[in-house]
C-alpha cells in the first residue's frame, strides 16, 4: 500500500540540510517522492509500506546527521495518510491519534514548539556566537538555536513546557554575555487594593514570554519585561481586561532604534579607544625599534627610546584601548569560554610583561630588549578592526526598521455608529475601517462601501495603482489615491503581509551562511591549539631541548626556564591573528571601493562567496527590468481620425485625472507637441474608464466593457486591441458620439540595457528567470522580448521568496535582482540579493549587493567583481594562515636542533606577524589593477 506521511525533522538551518534530508531519504527503496520543508522542520514522504516503513526513514534521516520526530500534520495531530484514491486497509479513513493516545519517542520533542528571536549583547569573534550557541543547544527543550554574529541574534526552536525563555536568556548571560530584553509600562486602570494588582500581576505572569512584572498600585501602573516575539502589547491589554481592568500604554520607543542607539554607543567607545591607540603607537613603535636598528631608524630623538617613557605609553595604550580584551578575558574564565580576547590578551600581555621585566629587572644577556611596540601596534590593529566592525555590524537591521516605519500608526474604525481613530496596534478582526483620499491602509481586509484607486507599489512593486470596489481585498501600509473607501479588517498584527514580509526577511537575515559556520569552527579550535603549542613548546625546551641540544654553548642565556619562556611567548606572539583579522577586510574594503567608483555597492561577504557558483538570476520584472511606470506606446486611429487626433482626444479627456494611465496618456501627448483643449463634465466609471464632454460631444476611453454598455461597435479596432494586448500592453478604446474613433497603449517599457544584460547573462552560461505579478499573458510578452528562460507569473508578494526556496531546492544558486518592498524577502532569501539603485530603501538594505547607477549591464560587473573579491580573499587566507603555518613552528625551535642559533625572537615574531599584514594588504590592493567591465 502506498502511504504519504509527514515526519517532523529537528536541527536542519539551510537549503543544504534540506537537501542531505532529501538524499538520504531519497535512497530508500520504496519511497516514491520526498518534499523537506526547512521552515516547519517536516518532511512529506511518499512511500511504497510493502517495501519500506516509517522506521527505515526515520533511520535514514539519523543516518544523515538530523534528528527525526513525531508524524504530524498541519494542525499537530500526529497523522498518517494513504494517498489519494487508496484506502486505509483497517478503516478507509485517516487514523487521527488522540491526545490521550498520543506517545512520544524519547528524544523527540512536542509539535507545539516556539520559534523566538533575541538580541545577544557583548559578542565580538565567531568564537563568541559558538559560546552562545553552545550553551543554547544544551538546554533541555531547546530543539534547534542559531547565532548571527553579524546581526548579534540568537533563533531557537523551543518546547515551552520544558524551558522558558527567560531560562535561554538567562543561560546566555551565566557565560558572561548580555540580552537585550524587551520592557513596557502598562497604565493600569480600575485598580482599587493590594488584592487587584495581585490579580494583574497574577494574569500577565500566566502569558508566555512575560518574564516579569511590577505592578504599582498607588501610580497604576505595570512594567513589563517580555518578548516580543512570543507576546504582544494587544495579548497583554486583553489579558487585563478580561478580568476587569483597563489597561493602555505609552508609544514606546521602536527597538530598532533602540539598536541603532546602541551601536551609535558602541562606535562610539571603539573610536575613542582607536584614537589614543592610534595616537600613541608611532612614538612607541619608533622609540622601541629605533634601539634594535639604529641604522635605519636615525632620525628618531634620543628621548623617545627611553624605556621609562615607552612604559608609560604602552601602560596607557594597555589600559585604555586594550582594557576591553583583559576584561572580557577575565570574564570568559569565570564562566569557562574561550574567544578571541584570549589569544589577543596572552599575546599582547606576554609582550607587555617581558618588556616591562626588561626595564625594571636585570634578567641577564637576551632579555634587555623590550617590545612595547609589539603590544601597541597589535591592540591599534585590533581596535581598529573592532572600529570598523562597529560601523558595519547590524546594517541589515536597517531593513526591518524601514519595513515597520512603513505601518500606519492609527486606525479610522467606526464604532456605535461613529468613526474612532485608534491605535493601528488596537485594531480587530472584523472592525469597520474608514480611509479617505491619500491615507495609508492600516490593516489587510476586504472592501464593504466605495471605489477607490489603491496604490500597492510600496508591498507589490507595481507601479500602477489597482481600482478597488466593493469585495476587493486592500492590503495593510498600501495607500488609497482618489475615493472613501470602508473595509472590514481580516488581518491585523502579526497576520498581515507587511508583517508577514518583516518575518521573512528577518528569517532570511538570520540563517547563517556556510563560510562562517567553517570560520566558527577555526576560531573555535584555534586559539586553544596556540595556547597548548606554546606551553608544550615550553615544556619540550624546559624538561628536554636546553639540554638535549646544548642551548648553553650557543647561547648567552644560561636558564633553561628563561629560554623555554622566550620561546612560548614568541609563540603567542608570532600568531596573534592580526594577518587572519585583516585578510577579509582588507579583501573587501578595496573591492568595495572599486565596487563603488564603478556604481557597484557590495555589503556582505555572504554574496562574495556564493558568486563563483551562480547559476540562476531571478529578475523581478516592474523597475527592475522596465521603468517602473507606465508610458504611452501606441496609437491607432480609424480612416476618418489620425493618430494624432485620436491623441488630442484622449489626452485632453485625461487632463483631469489623476489614474497613472490617463497621465501616462498626457504625457505621451505633451512630449509630441499636441495642444490639448479643455473637456467638461468629467466623470471617472471606476474599474472601466471614464467620461467627459469635448467640443459638443460625448467622448468615452477605457475597457471593452465600457464600449458594450454604451452599445459601441468596436470589430474595426478589436485585432488591433488584441495585439496591444498579446504584447503585454494596457489598451484602452476611445469613442466619440456613440462611434469608436481609436485605441491607445499603455505599458511599463523595458529599460534600454535590459535585453542586453539578459544576453551578457546567457553568455556566461546562467539561467535567467523573470518573476512578476502581472498576469501570465503581459508577463509571457515581456519575458519573450528580453529572452528570458523562464518566466514566473501572477506570483504574490509573500511567494517570491517562496519560488526562491523552490529554486534553492532544486540545487541551484540563486540571484535575485529586484527593487520594491515586496522584493526584500526573496531578495534576503536568494544567495545573491541584487537590488536597483533607484528601488526602494527596504530593497537597497535587504539586499547583498546594490547597483548605484540602476544599470542591470552592472549585474554582470558585480558578478565579476564578487569573484575577483572572493579569490582574493581565499589567498589573503592562504598567506596569513600560511605564516602562521610556517612562522609558529619555526618560532617554536624546530630548526634549533639542526641549525644551532636559528631562533625567532620575539621582536621576529613581530616583524613577521607585520610582514604577514602587510604581504595580504599589498595582495588586496592589487584588485585595482583587475577589471570587472568590457
Amino acid at each position: 500500500m502506498v502511504i504519504k506521511t509527514t515526519i517532523k525533522v529537528y536541527g536542519m538551518s539551510c537549503k543544504h540540510c534540506v537537501k542531505s534530508v532529501t538524499d538520504a531519504i531519497s535512497e530508500l527503496e520504496g519511497v516514491e517522492s520526498v518534499d523537506v520543508d526547512l521552515e516547519n522542520e517536516w518532511a512529506i514522504v511518499t512511500f511504497d509500506s510493502e517495501t519500506v516503513n516509517l522506521d527505515d526513514i526515520r533511520q535514514a534521516v539519523t543516518d544523515a546527521g538530523y534528528q527525526p520526530g513525531e508524524e504530524v500534520d498541519e494542525t499537530g495531530n500526529t497523522q498518517t495518510c494513504p494517498v489519494e484514491g487508496e484506502e486505509s486497509q483497517e478503516s478507509g479513513t485517516c487514523p487521527i491519534v488522540t491526545e490521550e493516545e498520543e506517545t512520544e519517542e524519547p528524544g523527540h520533542y512536542a509539535t507545539s514548539t516556539l520559534d523566538i528571536n533575541f538580541k545577544v549583547t557583548g559578542m565580538t569573534c565567531a568564537s563568541c556566537a559558538k559560546n552562545v550557541e553552545k550553551v543554547l543547544k544544551k538546554q533541555s527543550g531547546v530543539v534547534s538555536a542559531t547565532v548571527n554574529i553579524a546581526l548579534e541574534k540568537a533563533s531557537v526552536t523551543y518546547d515551552p513546557s520544558v524551558v522558558s525563555s527567560k531560562e535561554l536568556k538567562d543561560a546566555v548571560v551565566s557565560i558572561g554575555y548580555g540580552v537585550e530584553r524587551d520592557t513596557i509600562d502598562l497604565n493600569i486602570g480600575g485598580m482599587t487594593c493590594a488584592s487587584c494588582a495581585k490579580n494583574v500581576e497574577k494574569v500577565l505572569k500566566k502569558l508566555e514570554g512575560v518574564e516579569s512584572v511590577s505592578v504599582n498600585l498607588p501610580l497604576e501602573k505595570a512594567h513589563l519585561v517580555y518578548d516580543s516575539s512570543l507576546v504582544s502589547v494587544t495579548d497583554m491589554k486583553s489579558a487585563v481586561e478580561d478580568i476587569g481592568y483597563s489597561a493602555t500604554s505609552e508609544k514606546k520607543e521602536l527597538e530598532s532604534d533602540r539598536e541603532r542607539e546602541a551601536r551609535e554607543t558602541e562606535m562610539k567607545q571603539q573610536r575613542t579607544n582607536l584614537i589614543i591607540a592610534a595616537a600613541l603607537v608611532l612614538p612607541i613603535s619608533l622609540g622601541d625599534m629605533s634601539t634594535a636598528f639604529p641604522n635605519i631608524l636615525w632620525f628618531v630623538p634620543p628621548f623617545l627610546a627611553n624605556e621609562i617613557l615607552l612604559f608609560l605609553l604602552t601602560t596607557i595604550v594597555m589600559i585604555f584601548p586594550g582594557r576591553q580584551f583583559f576584561t572580557g578575558t577575565f570574564e570568559d574564565f569565570k564562566h569557562g569560554v574561550t574567544d578571541m580576547d584570549l589569544l589577543i590578551a596572552t599575546g599582547t600581555g606576554a609582550a607587555y610583561a617581558v618588556s616591562v621585566a626588561a626595564t625594571f629587572f636585570n634578567l641577564g644577556p637576551g632579555y634587555d630588549e623590550t617590545y612595547y611596540h609589539t603590544a601597541a601596534m597589535l591592540i591599534t590593529f585590533i581596535v581598529f578592526g573592532r572600529y570598523m566592525e562597529s560601523k558595519t555590524k547590524g546594517k541589515t537591521s536597517e531593513a526591518i526598521r524601514k519595513l515597520m516605519g512603513l505601518k500606519a500608526k492609527t486606525a479610522r474604525v467606526i464604532v456605535d455608529g461613529e468613526e474612532k481613530e485608534i491605535p493601528v496596534e488596537d485594531v480587530e478582526i472584523g472592525n469597520i475601517v474608514v480611509v479617505r483620499p491619500g491615507e495609508k491602509i492600516p490593516v489587510d481586509g476586504e472592501v464593504t462601501d466605495g471605489s477607490s484607486a489603491v496604490d500597492e507599489s510600496m508591498i507589490t512593486g507595481e507601479s500602477i495603482p489597482v481600482d478597488k470596489d466593493p469585495g476587493d481585498t486592500v492590503i495593510g501600509a498600501t495607500i488609497n489615491k482618489s475615493g472613501t473607501l470602508k473595509f472590514r479588517a481580516s488581518k491585523v498584527g502579526s497576520e498581515t503581509a507587511l508583517a508577514q514580509i518583516i518575518q521573512l526577511v528577518e528569517n532570511a537575515q538570520s540563517s547563517k551562511p556556510p563560510l562562517q559556520r567553517i570560520a566558527d569552527v577555526v576560531a573555535g579550535n584555534f586559539i586553544l591549539a596556540v595556547h597548548i603549542i606554546a606551553l608544550v613548546t615550553f615544556m619540550v625546551w624546559f624538561l628536554i631541548g636546553y639540554e638535549a641540544f646544548d642551548v648553553s654553548l650557543f647561547s648567552n642565556i644560561t636558564s633553561p626556564f628563561l629560554f623555554s619562556l622566550l620561546i612560548a611567548i614568541t609563540v603567542l606572539v608570532i600568531s596573534c591573528p592580526c594577518a587572519v583579522g585583516l585578510a577579509t577586510p582588507a579583501a573587501i574594503m578595496v573591492g568595495t571601493g572599486k565596487g563603488a567608483e564603478n556604481g557597484i555597492l557590495i555589503k556582505t561577504g555572504e554574496a562574495l562567496e556564493r558568486a563563483q557558483k551562480l547559476d540562476t538570476i531571478v529578475f523581478d520584472k516592474t523597475g527592475t527590468l522596465t521603468v517602473g511606470e507606465p508610458e504611452l506606446t501606441d496609437v491607432v486611429g480609424t480612416d476618418d481620425y489620425s493618430d494624432d487626433e485620436v491623441l488630442r482626444i484622449a489626452a485632453t479627456v485625461e487632463k483631469g485625472s489623476e489614474h497613472p494611465l490617463g497621465e501616462a496618456i498626457v504625457k505621451g501627448a505633451q512630449a509630441r507637441d499636441i495642444n490639448l483643449k479643455t473637456a467638461e463634465n468629467f466623470k471617472n466609471i471606476p474599474g472601466h474608464g471614464v467620461e467627459a464632454s469635448l467640443e459638443g460631444k460625448r467622448i468615452l476611453l477605457g475597457t471593452r466593457k465600457l464600449m458594450d454598455d454604451n452599445d459601441i461597435d468596436i470589430s474595426g479596432l478589436d485585432k488591433k486591441m488584441e495585439e496591444f494586448e498579446n504584447d503585454g500592453k494596457t489598451a484602452m478604446l476611445i469613442a466619440s458620439d456613440n462611434t469608436a474613433i481609436g485605441v491607445v497603449a499603455v505599458a511599463d517599457t523595458l529599460k534600454e540595457n535590459s535585453k542586453h544584460a539578459v544576453d551578457k547573462v546567457h553568455k556566461m552560461g546562467i539561467e535567467a528567470i523573470m518573476i512578476t505579478g502581472d498576469n501570465k499573458r503581459t508577463a509571457e510578452a515581456i519575458g519573450r522580448q528580453v529572452g528570458m528562460d523562464r518566466v514566473l507569473s501572477e506570483v504574490l508578494p509573500e511567494q517570491k521568496a517562496s519560488e526562491i526556496k523552490n529554486l534553492q531546492n532544486e540545487g541551484r544558486v540563486v540571484a535575485m535582482v529586484g527593487d520594491g518592498i515586496n522584493d526584500a524577502p526573496a531578495l534576503t532569501q536568494s544567495d545573491i540579493g541584487i537590488a536597483m539603485g533607484a528601488g526602494t530603501d527596504v530593497a537597497m538594505e535587504s539586499a547583498k549587493i546594490v547597483l548605484i547607477k540602476n544599470d542591470l549591464i552592472d549585474v554582470i560587473a558585480s558578478i565579476r567583481l564578487s569573484k575577483l573579491t572572493m579569490r582574493k580573499i581565499k589567498q589573503n587566507l592562504f598567506w596569513a594562515f600560511g605564516y602562521n603555518s610556517v612562522g609558529i613552528p619555526i618560532a617554536a625551535g624546530i630548526l634549533y636542533p639542526f641549525v644551532h642559533q636559528i631562533l625567532i625572537s620575539p621582536a621576529f615574531a613581530a616583524a613577521l606577524m607585520a610582514m604577514s599584514s602587510v604581504s595580504v594588504t599589498t595582495n588586496s590592493l592589487l584588485m585595482k589593477r583587475g577589471s570587472i567591465k568590457e
